[in-house]
């Protein structure tokens, strides 16, 4: 895959109204518009790197799994490590709640852990240092179901694996909105209800779609 720079570009963009938001500026209110954009740019990506390695033949769910690992691990362990000692100085009867949320939050399964206990913009979220950990769980499972759906579906063609994606991005927005109304919290933190936004960066990559399944569908 090409280095994007306008991508690293967006990327500080959508950041800076997330970092000004928790900072407290009322005029950035709407700053958790950023984590959406962080959604699309991550389809984006994802969706490239895997479509690159099988039109090249080279893809295996293994080396994707690790160079995922390698690249999310190493800062999510420095992050907790940081904040061990000001938990254990400031929140001591909140520590094992504040290291087993993480854990609960890589789980596969759509697990009710943050949510269920306080809203991301609710005052109580600000004793909870490791709650960004959410958007880390979102983009995990996806990393996790989404080269799976690819590899069985390939062979069906680009016409079939866009239709179905775009069936899953329809429903997903529609929960979505059905949700802000009925369960923001769920909504906001839960997979289903976000996927639509990963697919929105996977349609990006709509024609290297079609190119990389149409050279598959000449090898059959």
């Amino acid at each position: 895959m090409v280095y994007r720079q306008e991508v690293d570009g967006l990327r500080a963009l959508a950041v800076l109204p997330v970092i000004l938001f928790h900072a407290g500026f009322q005029t950035f209110s709407g700053g958790f518009v950023g984590v959406d954009v962080f959604f699309v740019i991550s389809g984006y990506l994802i969706t490239s790197i895997i479509l690159a390695e099988k039109q090249a033949g080279t893809f295996t769910l293994i080396n994707f799994y690790e160079r995922r690992a390698r690249r999310i691990l190493p800062a999510l362990f420095v992050v907790m490590v940081a904040c061990l000692p000001f938990a254990w100085l400031w929140l001591p009867q909140d520590m094992k709640e504040l290291f087993a949320k993480p854990g609960c939050c890589f789980r596969l399964c759509f697990k009710r852990v943050f949510w269920q206990t306080s809203g991301y913009f609710e005052t109580a979220a600000e004793l909870k240092p490791l709650l960004h950990t959410w958007s880390l769980a979102v983009e995990e499972q996806y990393y996790l179901l989404f080269p799976i759906f690819l590899m069985l579906t390939w062979h069906l063609g680009t016409r079939w694996i866009l239709a179905m994606l775009a069936v899953a991005a329809v429903v997903s927005l529609a929960a979505a909105q059905w949700g802000s109304a009925v369960e923001p919290a769920a909504t906001f933190y839960l997979l289903p209800t976000r996927g639509w936004e990963l697919l929105i960066g996977a349609f990006a990559w709509r024609s290297t779609f079609q190119t990389a399944t149409r050279g598959n569908q000449v090898k059959q």
